[in-house]
């Protein structure tokens, strides 16, 4: 559905969005959408979450309003929803009204993601149909869930959804006889397997476990009514019944970077934003070269990446080499693309490194020394370059934290940016300190 945001915010809601958070705490459980945009330290963030393919005029337009509205920072996070930067209290409304006019495909409320991200030649379900009803089935019933509370719809194919975690995930099985496999919690590979149902049962299977998520209050998780009823009680305790099936065989990570084929005959590219983020004026540009080449349209993708679809296979070479030229990552070894960095000074008021410079710094070290070379295909994340220790850009644990204190750097080896730094370097120093780092780890790794 179209997005429909809040348009003229009350005296108190203003003053509420242009409130900062409380020093060294950071607002969590907020997911911030168009019509409630959180504040962060270079003022409020609005998130757009695609359910479908953007055209690509309606990709350049948002782009447009991104640095009219706001700062010109525009990012892809993990999930694959496009965030916004630098609106403040009044021009936040004046973005959210210009988004809508787009009519860009969007969805606000409870996190639900299909794919695959390009059609397969013969789909065994249409899961942006299922996705469709799962998000009027729980608008409709009002459930009062957690904003972190996500589903995955996943038909398959070579660009697969395994990646994302999620609270409830479907995955589609069979030819002749679709269904679906129900997991819960964690990724594809982590996920606790219930069994099988049928499409015509979707709908009331994943309400019923939700209802069941939501009755633990309002931060409840997936994980909270596994623990609480473990397996066989949930599957007794749902209105249809849930069969009892083998879990879903393991599957080749899903590399969306690159070159791929579309059962049309046409060709999609893959590319990402260095450390997750892109300046409007430099996107729109890229789209605008796109649509020259026969790119039909555009799709945020999980893994800080943008796919691009339609244009023919001589065309998508020509397209690559462009993104390529206008520093977008295009490779799948790209250690850009391990790298997670926030803003950081002096973009953010609480950053006390400036972390994405320090992180451009470090990419070209490791690149130049080689050291880490195809750590991040097994990993993802390998290291964490935060301004400040609210750990925005990668709230997980990373093999490698790099942490803005008072300090310096403070380092911190298999933690977030929360935990006490086991040393501190200078940012001068940095780039050496990783690369040495690195080095070590290869070489123990090789012998």
């Amino acid at each position: 559905m179209t997005v429909q945001p809040q348009l003229s915010p009350t005296r108190g809601e203003r003053a509420e969005a242009a409130a900062p958070p409380a020093p060294g705490k950071r607002r969590r459980g907020v997911c911030p959408g168009l019509s409630a945009p959180m504040p962060t330290g270079d003022g409020l963030l609005a998130r757009l979450l695609p359910i479908g393919p953007i055209h690509c005029n309606a990709f350049i337009d948002l782009c447009e309003a991104a640095g009219r509205h706001g700062n010109g920072t525009i990012e892809i996070s993990a999930r694959g929803s496009l965030q916004m930067r630098g609106l403040t209290p009044i021009s936040a409304p004046l973005f959210a009204s210009a988004v809508s006019a787009l009519g860009i495909p969007a969805s606000e409320g409870v996190s639900v993601i299909a794919g695959p991200l390009i059609p397969d030649a013969d789909p065994m379900v249409d899961t942006a149909a299922v996705a469709a009803a799962l998000r009027r089935a729980i608008a409709e019933r009002r459930l009062v869930l957690s904003p972190k509370v996500s589903i995955v719809v996943d038909g398959g194919g070579s660009l697969h959804l395994d990646s994302l975690s999620a609270d409830v995930r479907l995955r589609a099985a069979g030819s002749r006889r679709p269904s679906f496999h129900v997991g819960l919690g964690g990724d594809g590979q982590s996920a606790t397997w219930l069994g099988a149902i049928t499409p015509e049962n979707v709908v009331d299977v994943i309400v019923g476990l939700l209802t069941a998520i939501a009755g633990r209050g309002p931060t409840g998780r997936a994980a909270d009514i596994l623990r609480a009823e473990g397996v066989e009680a949930l599957r007794s305790s749902l209105p249809c019944g849930i069969g009892l099936s083998r879990s879903p065989p393991a599957r080749a990570a899903a590399e969306v970077i690159g070159l791929h084929s579309a059962p049309d005959g046409t060709a999609a590219v893959g590319i990402g934003f260095a450390f997750g983020h892109a300046q409007a004026g430099i996107l729109a540009k890229f789209v605008g070269i796109a649509a020259g080449l026969g790119t039909h349209a555009i799709r945020p993708a999980p893994g800080r990446a943008l796919l691009l679809t339609g244009a023919t296979a001589a065309h998508a070479s020509r397209l690559a080499d462009a993104a390529e030229q206008l520093g977008f990552v295009t490779r799948a070894d790209d250690f850009r693309r391990w790298i997670a960095a926030c803003p950081g000074a002096p973009a953010c008021a609480a950053g006390l490194i400036p972390a994405r410079a320090l992180a451009s710094e470090l990419a070209l070290a490791l690149r130049s020394s080689g050291a880490g070379a195809g750590h991040h295909q097994a990993s993802g994340i390998a290291v964490h370059i935060s301004g400040c220790p609210k750990g925005c850009a990668h709230p997980m644990p990373a093999a490698l934290t790099v942490v803005g204190t008072s300090n310096g750097c403070g380092i911190v080896r298999n933690g977030t940016a929360r935990a006490i730094p086991d040393h501190y370097v200078t940012p001068a120093n940095l780039s050496v300190e990783i690369s040495r780092s690195a080095a070590r780890t290869h070489e123990a790794a090789h012998g």
